[in-house]
């Protein structure tokens, strides 16, 4: 230990509220803790500290400083991060070789603090949630390629490498995606990185059902037209207690506003996506609808807005993560009430729902449905009408007993972010 890492450690020993700069520190903070049995909530720039449950832990510790691009190698299409990074950074560096995360981190920001904020590379990892290519492109699990942190033991682990084929630790990166924290407090991620698309064309198919919207997604993601965004927005019931609206946030000169939105993503060269456009109206049959089209710019305005919850921006309602089979989607949205507004997102495998004066009795109903379906359901924001609901997340006996032993591997005395996502784990 350094002299300057002493003098850190004899500065926060006592505190609340612990700022360490190193990975050395982190595992030297998180030892004393093990060894006094005392619970630490594990925080970045806490963008996303108010999904899972509250914590009430003894001691806070801050890993916003463990900051900073590690090494970026465009040729080998890896970046090398400290855990507690910027997004926009990262994200900024690779536009500069046109490259990308084509997982497409999700700015839960408007949803949850009203204002843009993307976090950090650790806080995308720990929560695991995916924008619009997923479908395509994989989860953040499918872009790790390694990391190292420190466990609830307070030693420092490192798993996998840069580059897919080594496949040493391969898979306990993966654990470590959407682990909110519980297994271990990241001090280093290593993200697969690949070539930005040149242009975007956006097609978007107004006035739909959800079934006949359904229908177009499957076949637009089914087809040889390689889509890599597939949406629908429907017409939203007015004074149900809900904001989303979808004319106010899709101001766009060549959209149009009126009615429901089927929107269909293709990515690539110029030429390239004009046929496939084209190829995609016909293999749709889609050439009598009413159509518009968004080229890239605009086109990419459209998917920020549906990756990033825009619709959601202002409302203090509960907002629900519902993915399932897309076979179920409607059938699902039919079973419901009508105190709601959703919108559907990887082809109909993803609904984002904002629930008016929802009740735990009415959200375990949901619950209920959405498991006899083979889906799950996660509580994403929190009301004022329902501030607080046992089980946030959605597990069976199996899952969380094999999530419990998991748990004790990595973190035995349970200190690292306690019940964060399920009591006892």
């Amino acid at each position: 230990m350094s002299i300057e890492e002493k003098q850190n450690f004899l500065t926060y020993r006592d505190s609340d509220s612990i700022y360490p700069e190193t990975e050395k520190e982190v595992s030297h903070f998180i030892k004393k803790f093990y060894k006094s049995n005392v619970p630490v909530e594990l925080i970045g720039s806490g963008s996303k500290r108010k999904i899972g449950k509250s914590l009430q832990c003894e001691k806070n510790l801050y890993l916003s400083k463990l900051s900073g691009i590690i090494e970026y190698l465009p040729q080998e299409l890896y970046i090398k991060v400290k855990a507690c990074t910027p997004i926009e950074l990262i994200e900024g560096e690779l536009k500069k070789k046109n490259q990308q995360l084509a997982f497409e981190p999700i700015n839960l920001g408007y949803l949850l603090n009203g204002k843009s904020d993307f976090g950090t590379a650790a806080g995308q990892v720990s929560c695991n949630i995916s924008g619009p290519r997923r479908f395509k492109a994989g989860s953040i699990r499918d872009h790790v390629l390694g990391f190292r942190g420190v466990n609830g033991r307070g030693e420092i682990i490192k798993s996998g490498g840069t580059v897919v084929k080594n496949v040493t630790g391969y898979d306990l990166s993966k654990l470590i995606c959407g682990s909110y924290g519980t297994l271990v407090a990241l001090t280093e991620i290593t993200f697969k990185v690949l070539p930005a698309p040149a242009q975007s064309k956006t097609l978007i198919i107004h006035n739909q059902n959800i079934a006949s919207a359904a229908d177009f997604l499957d076949k637009a993601i089914s087809s040889s037209n390689d889509v890599s965004g597939a949406t629908f927005l429907p017409e939203q019931p007015e004074d149900n207690g809900c904001v989303m609206d979808i004319e106010k946030t899709f101001k766009l000169n060549d959209l149009k506003h009126k009615g429901s939105l089927t929107g269909i993503r293709i990515e690539g060269s110029k030429i390239s996506i004009e046929q496939r456009a084209k190829n995609l109206i016909n293999d749709l049959k889609i050439n009598n609808l009413s159509i518009s089209t968004l080229e890239t710019y605009q086109s990419e305005i459209f998917w920020n807005k549906v990756k990033n919850l825009e619709f959601f921006c202002s409302s203090k309602n509960n907002i629900l993560r519902i993915v399932i089979p897309p076979s179920e989607c409607i059938k699902l949205i039919y079973q419901l009430s009508n105190n709601f507004k959703y919108y559907l997102d990887w082809g109909g495998a993803l609904i984002w729902m904002e629930v008016y004066e929802l009740t735990e009795e009415m959200f375990e109903s949901i619950r209920k449905k959405v498991v006899k379906i083979g889906g799950y359901i996660t509580m994403i924001k929190n009301s004022d009408y329902l501030p607080y609901v046992e089980d946030v997340f959605t597990i069976n006996n199996v899952r969380f007993n094999i999530s419990q032993n998991i748990k004790k591997s990595f973190d035995p005395k349970r200190i690292l972010n306690p019940g964060k996502m399920y009591t006892g784990i």
